[in-house]
This record gives C-alpha cells, sequence and structure tokens, in this order.
C-alpha cells in the first residue's frame, strides 16, 4: 500500500500521497490541496518546498554529500575535465571520446562572438560592475540569434544554443573583465582547451607572450566543476521559473546571473577577501577578529565559514583546499601577509572548539576566493567566474524543465494587506 500522510481539517480527512526519490528523500504531495481545501501552505524562501523532480544533482547536507548524475563530486573534481561534467550534467552521462570530442569540437567553433557585441560592450562605461555587462550580454543573444525565443525549437536547434552559450559565457566574461579595466580584448584560441583559454583571455596581452600555468589551469578546472551545479539554489530556481514561461535559453540563464549576482548568492568568496583585508589593515591580529566573531553582541562575521545547506562539513571545501595550496606554491605566494591571515583564520576554525561544535568549518567560498586573489583576479570579478563556472548546471536545469513539460511557476501568497475600501476623490483625503 503506498505511504500517505493524513491531514484533518473542519473534520474532514483528506489524504496527501508521499513521494519518495531515488536516494529515498520524502515529500507530501500537496499539488491539490488548494482544490481540496482552498488552503495552500506558507513557507518563506521555499526551504522545505520542493518545487521539482530534478535528476541532475544530489545534495546531503547533513552527511556532506554532493553528486552530479551520481558521480560523486570527489571522483570528478579529481578525474574528469570541466566540459567532461558539463556534457555529463546536461545530458544525463559522461561521454564517449567520440561524444567528447565532437562536444568540445562544437565549442571550440563556436567561442568568438559577433563583431557587434564589442559595440555594445563600448557602450558601457568602464566603471560599469562586470556582473552586469556579463548579465545585459547574455541576454542580447536572442537578438543575435532571434530563433533562440520559440518554443518549439527541434533537437538540433536546441543543441545549437546550449553549444554557442557555453562556448561564448567565457569570451564574454573575459571582454567584461577587460571592458572594466580598459584593456583590449583578446580573441579566443582553438588550440586551447576551455579553461586555459578562459585565462588567455583575461589576463593576456598584445605586447607579450602569456604563458598558461598548467597548476592553475588544474585549479581552475577544479573550481569550475566545483561551481557546476548546487541543486535547487536561489540562480538556478531563478533559471527554472524564468524557464517555466517558456522564455529563452539565454534570457533565463541572463535572469539567473542577475540572482547569482546577489551578495547573499554569489557573492560569498568576494566577501572572504573584503573580510581578510579589513583583518590586515586592522593590522593582521587574527586573534581579535576571531574572538568578535565569538561575541554574539558584535555584527562582525567570520565569511566564508558554516554553509547554509551542509550542516556538517562542504565536500568541495576538502577538495579545492588541496588546489588551494598547490596554486600558492607555484606562484611562490605561500608567504603572502593577507594569505598568512588566511591560514590562521582557518586553523582556528578546525581547532578552537567555538567553531568546532558550530561546525563551522572552511567552506569552498574561502578556498575559491583564495585563489582567485592569488591569480591576480579582481573580487568584482570572483562572480563572474561562479557564472562561467555554475552555466552547465543552469543549462541542465533548463533543459530538464522544457523535457519534462512542466507548468509555469506561479507561487501562492497569504495576504496581509488592506480590506476593501472605497475610492475617493483626491480633494476628500484628509
Amino acid at each position: 500500500m503506498a505511504e500517505s500522510a493524513e491531514l484533518i481539517l473542519d473534520g474532514k480527512s483528506i489524504s496527501l500521497p508521499v513521494i519518495e526519490g531515488t536516494e529515498h528523500e520524502k515529500a507530501f504531495d500537496i499539488g491539490k490541496l488548494r482544490d481540496q481545501t482552498g488552503y495552500v501552505t506558507y513557507d518563506p524562501g521555499y526551504k522545505n518546498t520542493g518545487a521539482t523532480k530534478s535528476a541532475i544533482t544530489f545534495l546531503d547536507g547533513e552527511e556532506g554529500i554532493l553528486r552530479y548524475r551520481g558521480y560523486p563530486i570527489e571522483q570528478l573534481a579529481e578525474k574528469a575535465s570541466f566540459l567532461e561534467v558539463a556534457y555529463l550534467l546536461i545530458n544525463g552521462s559522461l561521454p564517449t571520446q567520440t561524444e567528447f570530442d565532437a562536444f568540445r569540437y562544437e565549442i571550440t567553433q563556436h567561442s568568438l562572438v559577433h563583431e557587434d557585441i564589442r559595440k555594445i560592450l563600448d557602450g558601457f562605461p568602464s566603471s560599469a560592475h562586470p556582473m552586469g555587462i556579463l548579465a545585459s550580454i547574455v541576454c542580447s543573444l536572442t537578438a543575435f540569434y532571434p530563433k533562440s525565443i520559440s518554443p518549439e525549437l527541434n533537437k538540433d536547434e536546441l543543441n545549437l544554443n546550449i553549444v554557442r552559450l557555453i562556448a561564448k559565457l567565457p569570451t564574454i566574461a573575459a571582454w567584461s573583465y577587460k571592458n572594466s579595466v580598459g584593456h583590449p580584448y583578446v580573441y579566443p584560441r582553438n588550440d586551447l582547451d576551455y579553461t586555459a583559454n578562459f585565462l588567455y583571455m583575461m589576463f593576456s596581452f598584445p605586447t607579450e607572450k602569456y604563458e598558461v600555468n598548467p597548476v592553475v589551469v588544474s585549479a581552475l578546472n577544479k573550481l569550475l566543476i566545483l561551481h557546476a551545479d548546487h541543486e535547487q539554489n536561489c540562480s538556478t530556481s531563478t533559471v527554472r521559473l524564468v524557464g517555466s514561461a517558456n522564455a529563452s535559453l539565454y534570457g533565463s540563464v541572463s535572469a539567473g546571473i542577475n540572482a547569482l549576482w546577489g551578495p547573499l548568492h554569489g557573492g560569498a568568496n568576494q566577501e572572504v577577501i573584503e573580510m581578510l583585508e579589513a583583518i590586515e589593515q586592522d593590522g593582521g591580529d587574527t586573534s581579535k577578529f576571531i574572538n568578535k566573531a565569538k561575541d554574539k553582541n558584535d555584527s562582525f562575521r567570520l565569511m566564508g565559514f558554516g554553509h547554509r545547506v551542509y550542516k556538517n562539513f562542504d565536500p568541495r571545501a576538502k577538495i579545492i583546499k588541496v588546489a588551494a595550496d598547490e596554486v600558492l606554491q607555484a606562484l611562490g605566494m605561500q608567504d603572502s601577509p593577507l594569505l598568512k591571515i588566511a591560514q590562521e583564520l582557518e586553523q582556528a576554525a578546525l581547532t578552537d572548539q567555538y567553531f568546532v561544535e558550530r561546525k563551522l568549518y572552511p567552506n569552498v567560498d574561502f578556498y575559491s576566493g583564495i585563489i582567485y586573489k592569488a591569480l591576480g583576479i579582481p573580487t568584482e570579478m570572483f562572480t563572474v567566474m561562479f557564472a562561467v563556472g555554475r552555466l552547465p548546471g543552469w543549462i541542465a536545469q533548463w533543459k530538464e524543465l522544457r523535457e519534462n513539460k512542466e507548468p509555469i511557476g506561479r507561487p501562492r501568497q497569504i495576504y496581509v494587506g488592506e480590506l476593501e475600501r472605497d475610492y475617493t476623490a483626491i480633494g476628500e483625503r484628509a
């Protein structure tokens, strides 16, 4: 007999079916609750609401588990390339060599952007935030590829839009950075892999030869994989909600970029560096700030410690800590004053009983901020890097929504405003 829950309301019994996922997560199906009772559920922030059934990412915050399509994040970060993971998320399985070669070739062939995009970029002031530029340019792709707006795309047309976006986002991201610092734009190179090409477009100059550091490429590859998807977070839910209106891939992802831009979502690694710089400017006494963090009456918070979802440890942090150490060693920055402060905070969080009891361990944002800082990436570009990594997840979620023919998202509300009242002429109002 199928499991169900009983809701008793006004003396009547209503049966709520229980649905169970493959990892034994359970949920009450309230899809017909309002039709049956006239009631809706109240769940601010949707913290306890399953908005969809998804086969893409499994996350267990209590146990510190993250899997893409069933594959542990530890294995993917260690063994896979970012494009392999992108293919996995979007298509549901790891590619064969033939499939991967074709996928990589398609992306390489579409990494150039239309020259008119340079004109759009030139219209932004150099003070424009790179995330604002990124969101605007991605949305503008609907003008360059007007067929993408159609909700009736065939499989080949849909795949072409996906390939275009994966291919062009690093170019757009790098150009948004170049625009912000007033440097000439750098065109992509077909002889470099995805991650190396992105670094090349970010940091090379026409006047000098740029050598791609393999340690840096490896670390960035891991970072992009670790950020590739994270279940139904704010930006992913935004992509799905916008996509549920049959909005184009470009319009939906642009909305996701804007959601990620919010400091409560994608700006955490930027806040880590800003915190470290503030401690350095104050004299570098980490014990002072550790005590401030323990003081409940002090507004200071340690950024990059603990996680909203992971209640034990962030599995991504363990992986990227190793990469962070390798990057600092390779770049000769292991003795940097800023990074010394970071190491002292890390050690305190791992050994101090206050932080251990509260499970406030360093998370992926802590280490990613350190890596980006070591690479010379400006703090305002950190969220752009996050967006490049998260793109395959957004695409996979948007594609799954379409394939499942999910209905348009339409949350309900509990109205708490004024009761009905009559209009009075402006001269008669008190």
